[in-house]
């Protein structure tokens, strides 16, 4: 037996084919490592290309809600502003995009910086930087252009809301000079402390779409307008609350319906991925948020005004809908149910307590953004899975300095704009109508032959 092993080894072609197993085994080996390196960047880009879909596709979602804010304003509002108002609906959009293109974005994602405010290292306009990677962006979850076109929508969104409140008396020229430094500056300066890494955050601040960030930032700028253009006139006399019946009850619907669909690229698309799980359940508790918020609002005006009233529902589905904004991704569904009830009756009572004010709000934009922004941001320490009393304590604290910031800047430019061109439009163009004076058209004509 020795004999043969001591042949074996010395047999010359013996030892060379043992030597070509031995290479053909690498080769394998090379080859597998090989295929499996390349199966994995196929993983890595098709996970790429389905985050980033869908982003784009939730961007998309949240550019229809500026149609919404549009149908609804225009539906709310009477009959001879209706051009008006759509016009404001639309260059705001436009004004909003651009504004937040050449200065907002820079703002809002600086990179590192102090935690108050700082400025993206490309400088002020769209520039991903030298040795942009598009994978590496976002740990490859989407490009920089991506990103950039879906915070875009977001920031023409939060300057809608303000149109809404200050509708039918406000010069069209003021409110547009006013949107600018609003989405230019108030609105990314706020979103830089949470969502760009600053001092909020580090806080522990919460706020997964923008309860706070988004839709009370733009309340806050609604009430700034409100109070210092003050009430359409005949709206308040001798304590009473005169009603302005808005042109098209139909357009408002369509509009509300067309928001709560935007909402699911709104909340959907915050999770900032395609991961099925995640955006499964953020849009099932948008879902049921709002359609409690509904309910809400129907037992509420129910209760208030011992009527069924349409408007009431539809601003309870926006209601539901921003309250649950803030913490889509960590309620249940049946706390989503509870925040969107609780939101849908609020908004009620708060609309009741603005004309108690005398604070003359055409479609309810402070009700629904403002405070139910802040009531969606304060459930997140309430219920869901970060509650606790320090996590309420630091939602707290955030809506206030927000609050305060946006508030206090927002009233600031309104003021200086009173000062200089003036806010309001004159009392006969008020009067007679907007449209006709300031576009030369009438949204609805009747014409009889």
């Amino acid at each position: 037996m020795e004999t043969l092993f001591t042949s074996l080894i010395a047999d010359p072609g013996i030892i060379a084919g043992a030597k070509g197993i031995g290479v053909f085994s690498d080769i394998m080996l090379l080859d597998v490592a090989a295929s499996a390196a390349e199966a994995a960047d196929t993983a890595a880009t098709a996970l790429f290309t389905a985050n980033n879909s869908w982003m784009i596709i939730s961007a998309v979602l949240v550019f229809i809600m500026s149609l919404g804010f549009a149908s609804v304003e225009a539906g709310f509002g009477q009959s001879k502003n209706t051009v008006n108002i759509l016009f404001k609906n639309t260059v705001d959009t436009l004004i909003g995009i651009v504004s937040y293109a050449v200065i907002g974005f820079a703002l809002m994602y600086p990179g590192d910086f102090n935690g108050f405010i700082g400025l993206a290292s490309s400088g002020l306009g769209l520039n991903p930087g030298d040795g942009y990677d598009p994978i590496a962006y976002a740990g490859g979850a989407y490009t920089y252009w991506t990103d950039f076109l879906f915070q875009a929508v977001f920031a023409a969104t939060c300057a809608t809301i303000v149109s809404g409140a200050v509708a039918e008396r406000i010069k069209i020229s003021a409110y547009f000079l006013f949107t600018i430094p609003f989405v230019g500056l108030i609105y990314p300066i706020v979103g830089s402390w949470k969502w760009g890494g600053g001092f909020l955050d580090q806080m522990g601040f919460y706020d997964f779409a923008g309860s706070t960030l988004v839709h009370s930032v733009g309340g806050w700028g609604a009430l700034a307008g409100i109070i210092i253009i003050g009430a359409r006139l005949g709206k308040y006399d001798n304590g009473k609350v005169i009603d302005k019946p808005g042109s098209n009850i139909s357009l408002a619907v369509i509009g509300t319906f067309l928001l709560w669909f935007g909402w699911y690229g709104f909340n959907g698309g915050s999770v900032l991925s395609a991961d099925p799980e995640a955006i499964s359940l953020v849009c099932v508790t948008t879902t049921l948020a709002a359609a409690m918020g509904g309910l809400g609002g129907f037992l509420g005006g129910y209760l208030a005004f011992r009527r069924l009233d349409l408007g009431m529902v539809l601003n309870g589905i926006l209601a539901g809908l921003v309250g649950i904004t803030a913490g889509a991704d960590q309620m249940s569904p049946n706390e989503a149910m509870i925040i969107g009830l609780v939101c849908g009756i609020v908004v009620v009572f708060s609309a009741i307590g603005m004309d108690k004010l005398k604070l003359d709000d055409v479609v309810g934009a402070v009700s629904v953004h403002l405070t139910c922004g802040i009531l969606g941001t304060l459930f997140v320490g309430i219920l869901g899975k970060m509650a606790s009393f320090e996590q309420f304590f630091i939602q707290l604290k955030g809506v206030a300095i927000i609050g305060a910031f946006a508030f206090l800047f927002s009233l600031l430019f309104f003021f200086i704009l009173k000062k200089t061109i003036g806010v309001r439009v004159s009392k006969e163009h008020e009067t007679e109508g907007l449209d006709s004076h300031e576009h030369g058209i009438r949204g609805y004509t009747i014409v009889v032959e």
